[in-house]
Parts: structure tokens; sequence; C-alpha cells
């Protein structure tokens, strides 16, 4: 098996270099990160301007593609130019930081396995929750547990798994919950604040929404200490609603 490694923190972050260790038991891993880390990125792709990459040195002694662009850019031309063939398997991470509820809009971990996914090749995000100290390697471990036995199965152009570790020094995980995705946003604010010649800018900031109270979701379930699985699906298209408003523009 044929795996491609990313990430949105950086071809030379820890985390890439843990789960590319982890994944070595699965098959022949490749890493292709970008250049400087791009969180918040989302799916955004490079094509205003040339992409660059080059080979780098990352963890103890692995090669890797470090190229100028987003996780989006990593996989497309990873896929498309710089691996000898496509990868069976794409795996992005293992973010610094967690990836759920509404954050999988923004993220660039998670864009970068969705990018794969509609490309038809089986994706997976794996994300560790922030704290003062990130156990890589053993979320690399989780990743492991979770991606292993889906394998067999296949999973359909368009899907994804998006996987959320807790951080071990919170809590010692209870297992592996399969939840759906929270769709509680984030409570934002702006600190304004003005720079050296007296012009305003905003700082964004904010609090992560409180657990959902109703059903268990990806929110909920990582802070009370599962590492969370959600499918994830790119077909955005709304279609109960197409059925309802199928006459209303009809000539």
């Amino acid at each position: 098996m044929k795996i491609l490694v990313t990430n949105d923190d950086g071809v030379r972050a820890p985390g890439i270099a843990a789960l590319a260790d982890a994944l070595d038991t699965l098959g022949e891993v490749e890493v292709v990160g970008p250049s400087e880390g791009q969180s918040g990125a989302g799916h955004g792709i490079t094509f205003l301007e040339p992409l660059t990459a080059e080979r780098v040195s990352i963890g103890a002694s692995r090669q890797a593609w470090s190229v100028a662009g987003t996780p989006a850019d990593c996989v497309k031309l990873g896929i498309n130019e710089l691996l000898p063939s496509a990868p069976d398997l794409v795996v992005s991470g293992i973010n610094a930081g967690a990836n759920r509820g509404v954050d999988v809009l923004y993220s660039g971990t998670v864009a970068a396995a969705a990018e794969a996914a509609l490309m038809g090749i089986p994706s997976v995000a794996v994300s560790l929750e922030a704290a003062d100290t990130f156990d890589f390697k053993g979320a690399g471990a989780w990743a492991l547990r979770v991606v292993a036995p889906v394998l067999p199965l296949g999973m359909p152009k368009g899907t994804m798994l998006n996987i959320n570790v807790p951080a071990a020094s919170r809590v010692e995980a209870r297992g592996i919950r399969l939840v759906p995705q929270s769709l509680l946003a984030w409570e934002d604010s702006y600190q304004r604040r003005q720079d050296p010649r007296g012009r305003d800018y905003y700082w964004l900031s904010g609090a992560v929404p409180a657990p959902d109270t109703g059903n268990l979701t990806d929110l909920r379930a990582l802070e009370e200490g599962w590492v969370t699985v959600t499918p994830l699906q790119f077909d955005l298209t709304d279609h109960a609603r197409m059925n309802v408003w199928r006459d209303l523009w009809t000539i």
C-alpha cells in the first residue's frame, strides 16, 4: 500500500513525522507538506502564481517534499507530479489542535484529506486536542487503530474520516466513538487595536462553544475523553430542498 501523508502545520512540524512513523506499518509512506504553517487555510489552492517544491529531511531521517503552497496544493501536486504513482490512502495530520464541529470548514488539515476524497482516494484527517504538551506518538497509535479496520471496507468517492484525539495530559482516552459533526458555531469576538500609525486593526479571538447537550457529537464526545471518528462528505447539495422546490422555476 502507498500512503501520502500531509498536514497544515508545516512539513517540519512534529505531528507529521509522528503520523508517518505510525503508518509505516501499513505500507510505503511518502510525505508532502507545506513549507510553512497553513492553519485555517481551508480548501484554498494556488493558481495565480507557481508552486515550488524541494526535498527536505524531517524527523529522525525521513525525506519529504516541502511545497510552498496550501495543504490542498500538497495533495494535488503530490498526486499529479511528485509521487511516482497515485497513493492508495491519504492521511493528513497530526494537527496540533482539534478539528471538530465547524472547525472542519476552516481547517487545512481536513481540506487536504477532502481534496484526496474528491479525487476518489480514501482519506483521513487526524487532529490532537491542544494542551501544554502534545503526545503525537500516542495520537498516531490511535489513528492507526481507527484506519486499519476501515481500509478493507473502502470509502466512497467524496467521503473521508475525521479523527480527533483527546489530549493525554487532560484525560486518558476512553476508547473510540463514531459520532456526527457538531454544528455549533464558535463564539467569535475581535480585539480592536491600533498600529504605530494609529490605524485600527482587528484580531480574531473567541471561545469554543459549550458541548452539545443533546446528541453525542464530536464536540461533546471529545470533551468527554473519547477518540472521535466522523465520516464527512462533500456533496453540499440540499437534496431534500431540491425535491421541495423542484417546480418553483419550471418553465
